[in-house]
C-alpha cells in the first residue's frame, strides 16, 4: 500500500504536531480540529491514537520528558565533577531553547496547568532529579559547594536557567531583544552567576 503512511509514522506525527501547539500556543488555544487540518488528516484519525485532548497533552508530557531526560542524562555523562556538571547542563538548556523552544515551552504549559498533568511530567523526572539532588548533597560535603537545602536550590536553578533561556516576554520589557547572540551571553552570565551563588 505505497502512499500511506504506518500507522506509528500517523502517531508520530500527530504528537510532534501537537508539542508544537501546546509548547507555542498553549493546551487551551490549541484544538484538535486544528491540528487534524495542520496535519492533513481527519479529526477522528487523533482520536483514533489518543481518545481525547488530555490524553493526547499526557502522551506529549511522556515522550517531551523522555527526550529532555535524555539530553541532560548525556551532558551530565560528558561532564567531570564539580561545577563543570552544571556548566554542561546550562550550555544543554540553552541548545535545546534554540534547537526545540517547543519542548520548553511545553514545560512553562504544563507549569501554568498544574496538577494533575504537572504532577505526571514530576513523576516522569523523578529518576532524575534524585540523581541531581545526590550529586548536590556529594558536592556539599565535599565543600565544592556552599550548603543549602538540595532540592530547593534544584528548584531555583531550574527556574533561573529555564527562565533565562525561555522567557521572551521578559528579556523585551528589559530591552534585551531574543537572538542567538543574546542567548550566548545569557547563557555565559547565568553560568558566571550559578559559579558565584553555588561557591562556598
Amino acid at each position: 500500500m505505497t502512499g500511506v503512511a504506518p500507522r506509528s509514522d500517523t502517531r508520530d506525527r500527530v504528537l510532534d504536531a501537537a508539542l508544537l501547539a501546546f509548547g507555542t500556543h498553549g493546551f487551551d488555544a490549541t484544538s484538535l480540529d486544528q491540528l487534524a487540518v495542520e496535519l492533513g488528516v481527519r479529526k477522528q484519525t487523533i482520536l483514533y491514537y489518543f481518545p481525547s485532548k488530555n490524553e493526547l497533552l499526557d502522551a506529549v508530557v511522556d515522550r517531551s520528558a523522555t527526550e529532555i531526560a535524555a539530553e541532560l542524562e548525556a551532558s551530565i555523562g560528558g561532564a567531570g565533577p564539580g561545577f563543570d556538571r552544571i556548566e554542561n547542563i546550562v550550555r544543554t538548556v540553552f541548545r535545546v531553547a534554540v534547537r526545540r523552544p517547543e519542548l520548553l515551552g511545553l514545560l512553562r504549559e504544563v507549569s501554568r496547568l498544574g496538577p494533575p498533568i504537572a504532577s505526571r511530567l514530576i513523576e516522569d523526572f523523578e529518576p532524575l532529579v534524585q540523581r541531581a539532588t545526590a550529586f548536590l548533597e556529594a558536592e556539599m560535603d565535599a565543600g565544592r559547594f556552599r550548603r543549602s537545602d538540595p532540592r530547593l536550590l534544584l528548584v531555583s536553578v531550574y527556574s533561573t536557567v529555564v527562565g533565562a533561556a525561555t522567557e521572551v516576554e521578559v528579556l523585551r520589557a528589559v530591552g534585551i531583544e531574543p537572538s542567538l547572540r543574546s542567548a550566548v551571553q545569557r547563557r555565559r552570565e547565568l553560568i558566571t552567576f550559578l559559579r558565584s551563588a553555588l561557591a562556598p
